[in-house]
């Protein structure tokens, strides 16, 4: 496999050096790069926008909506210096780039302790932090006119002020491979992901367990549905509610949600038919009905000794999350069982029952990982649970290593990944936007004929 050198990119920036960087690009750069606070965090923290070019044409990308998600910072800051080095991308393109650095900040800075490295999955599973569902930003469980965070609110005030014709969301898997979303599809999107998968050496993710029930608008390419009305386990597992992936469609937006994996397992790329598509499943859901039995157990012991601070409180909420949702997934993966939904798994492919397995992984890793961490920060072990939630740790991250082979993939090549998928949906976007501009049908505007990285 042929993969493109990259320049040095060692490691995950923080939030402060996420501004600082920033910074720096908007002072090197005064007629062309702007800096500017458009929010502030739940714990005060200020939510920056760095702004190139100033073209009619508005491009917004956010990174950081997830805590334990730091690649888009990354990209951000990569994405920033390619856009100042190539005008043909701002004004020969005539479009603003918006750059959220983070959308989250207050949720990475408590992933700060794994973000310098070393990257093992064991150290990052310890120190991994991702709040609970209704307190992630992107989603609007009540809708977008009562948005209960300010950092949610924020994004949505950006969304009406720019009207971009194209949003992008980083986000970062795990585990896994790439692959994307898109609230309308983008003809070539996935030729151009195969080819930035294949010069990288990132595996598609043909299987998504994210979007299992959504439809593929090629491989590793999915359409995200409209909201629809559920139970809150279909909106943490599925993103079954409004968000603001889908609220700026009001204004005629495209959006593409990007994912790129920290450590990358090759099988996610197989398209293969199954050797024994039920009995795989089986295996699935009764592992992770298992693990679910016995962090129950664990959280039942543990729970009576914690301190009742908002720290711990914090640490809680997403276990709890996490402990809801685990054995409705293993009865909708199980063949012998009816969730009581009506709905049937879609055909799978090896890929698929892959991502499966890694999703009933992760699930059961997080929990663990929170609850060593309550664990640990209330400086005692009364209910003696940390050497078993210690020895479960090592061996469900080995069963990712040894089991899943799940290899490292350096920062860098994360980053370069998501800014050629970034810059394809950003010219796959302006030509369709152009087209629908235009009286007469579709066409071909020169200026949205932006070119990306070449090979």
């Amino acid at each position: 496999m042929e993969v493109c050198a990259l320049p040095p990119l060692p490691r995950y920036p923080t939030v402060d050096e996420l501004r600082a960087g920033a910074a720096a690009l908007a002072a090197r750069h005064p007629g062309r790069a702007r800096l500017r606070r458009v929010g502030t965090s739940r714990a005060g923290d200020p939510l920056w926008l760095l702004s190139i070019g100033r073209g009619d044409r508005q491009a917004l990308v956010v990174a950081g909506p997830h805590a334990n998600e730091p690649v888009g910072g990354a990209t951000v800051l990569r994405l920033a210096a390619r856009l100042l080095g190539d005008a043909r991308l701002t004004e020969g393109a005539g479009a603003t780039w918006n750059l959220l650095l983070c959308l989250d900040p207050d949720g990475l800075r408590r992933n700060e302790g794994w973000l310098s490295g070393p990257y093992t999955l064991g150290r990052y599973v310890r120190q991994f932090f991702r709040p609970c569902f209704m307190e992630q930003p992107e989603w609007l469980p009540h809708g977008p006119d009562r948005a209960a965070l300010p950092e949610t609110r924020a994004l949505l005030a950006l969304q009406a002020e720019l009207r971009p014709f194209l949003q992008v969301s980083l986000h970062g898997a795990d585990v896994g491979g790439g692959f994307a979303e898109l609230t309308h599809d983008l003809p070539g999107l996935a030729r151009r992901l195969a080819h930035a998968s294949v010069r990288l050496g990132i595996p598609r993710e043909l299987g998504s367990y994210d979007a299992l029930y959504w439809p593929v608008l090629g491989p590793a390419v999915y359409r995200i549905p409209p909201p629809r009305r559920g139970s809150l386990t279909a909106a943490i597992t599925e993103a079954a509610v409004d968000s603001t992936w889908t609220h700026p469609q009001r204004y005629g937006t495209v959006t593409a949600v990007v994912e790129a994996p920290m450590w990358a397992v090759d099988t996610v790329a197989d398209g293969s038919p199954p050797a024994d598509r039920d009995a795989a499943l089986r295996a699935v859901s009764g592992t992770l009905r298992r693990d679910t039995r016995l962090l129950h157990r664990l959280v039942a012991r543990l729970r009576p000794h914690l301190p009742g601070t908002a720290d711990t409180a914090r640490l809680l909420a997403p276990v709890d999350d996490y402990l809801l949702v685990c054995p409705r997934l293993a009865d909708a993966w199980d063949p012998g069982t009816d969730d009581g939904t009506g709905r049937e798994l879609p055909p799978l492919s090896t890929a698929h029952l892959v991502a499966l397995r890694i999703a009933g992984r992760r699930l059961a890793l997080r929990t663990a990982g929170l609850l060593h961490q309550a664990v640990t920060a209330a400086g005692r072990d009364p209910a003696g649970v940390l050497p078993e939630l210690e020895r479960l740790l090592d061996r469900w991250c080995a069963d990712y290593r040894d089991g899943c082979a799940a290899r490292w993939v350096p920062v860098a090549r994360q980053a370069e990944y998501q800014c050629r998928v970034v810059l394809a949906a950003f010219e796959l976007a302006g030509r369709q936007a152009s087209a629908a501009a235009r009286p007469g049908g579709p066409g071909r505007d020169r200026r949205a004929a932006v070119p990306t990285r070449r090979e």
